[in-house]
């Protein structure tokens, strides 16, 4: 197999900074055997040369070595396991409460702290504090939220 050098004027594969993709190029400049700048078939624009990426194969790994670190992760860093939590502040906040007692949520009317309300988004939640001039903390079970109410 006979194998040409390129020179300009060739058409070559390269990254189009325009385009963003590997894409056919024409080579404009070279310095000695390296090339320095393309002419995008494609779009006409013209960069300097980014030859394309090529694809990075996947590790073949040994069994001793997938049986070394069965607990990470494809980084290589160790998997963290989940922290088994307790109940949430909202669930201990709500133990014990009929939800259906709850009032709409509105934000013309005003609220006191420790009543419960029900939000058409958030779901049922019992008010922290009433923050002035016209805010209004609720705990909901996505987390506490500030929320308009009236004075």
């Amino acid at each position: 197999m006979i194998v040409r050098k390129r020179s300009a004027g060739d058409i070559i594969e390269a990254k189009c900074t325009r385009c963003r993709a590997v894409l056919n190029h024409t080579i404009v400049a070279m310095v000695g055997d390296m090339i320095v700048r393309v002419q995008c078939n494609t779009c006409g624009g013209q960069h300097n040369y980014h030859p394309p990426k090529e694809e990075k194969k996947p590790a073949e790994r040994s069994a001793a070595q997938r049986s070394a670190s069965p607990r990470t992760s494809a980084t290589g860093r160790p998997r963290r396991e989940p922290i088994p939590q307790g109940p949430s502040e909202w669930e201990q906040t709500m133990a014990g409460v009929d939800p259906e007692t709850a009032t709409p949520y509105a934000m013309d009317r005003p609220f006191r702290n420790g009543e419960l309300v029900s939000h058409p988004v958030f779901g049922v939640g019992i008010v922290l504090t009433v923050i002035k001039p016209n805010k209004v903390e609720i705990l909901f079970k996505d987390g506490a939220k500030l929320l308009r109410c009236a004075l």
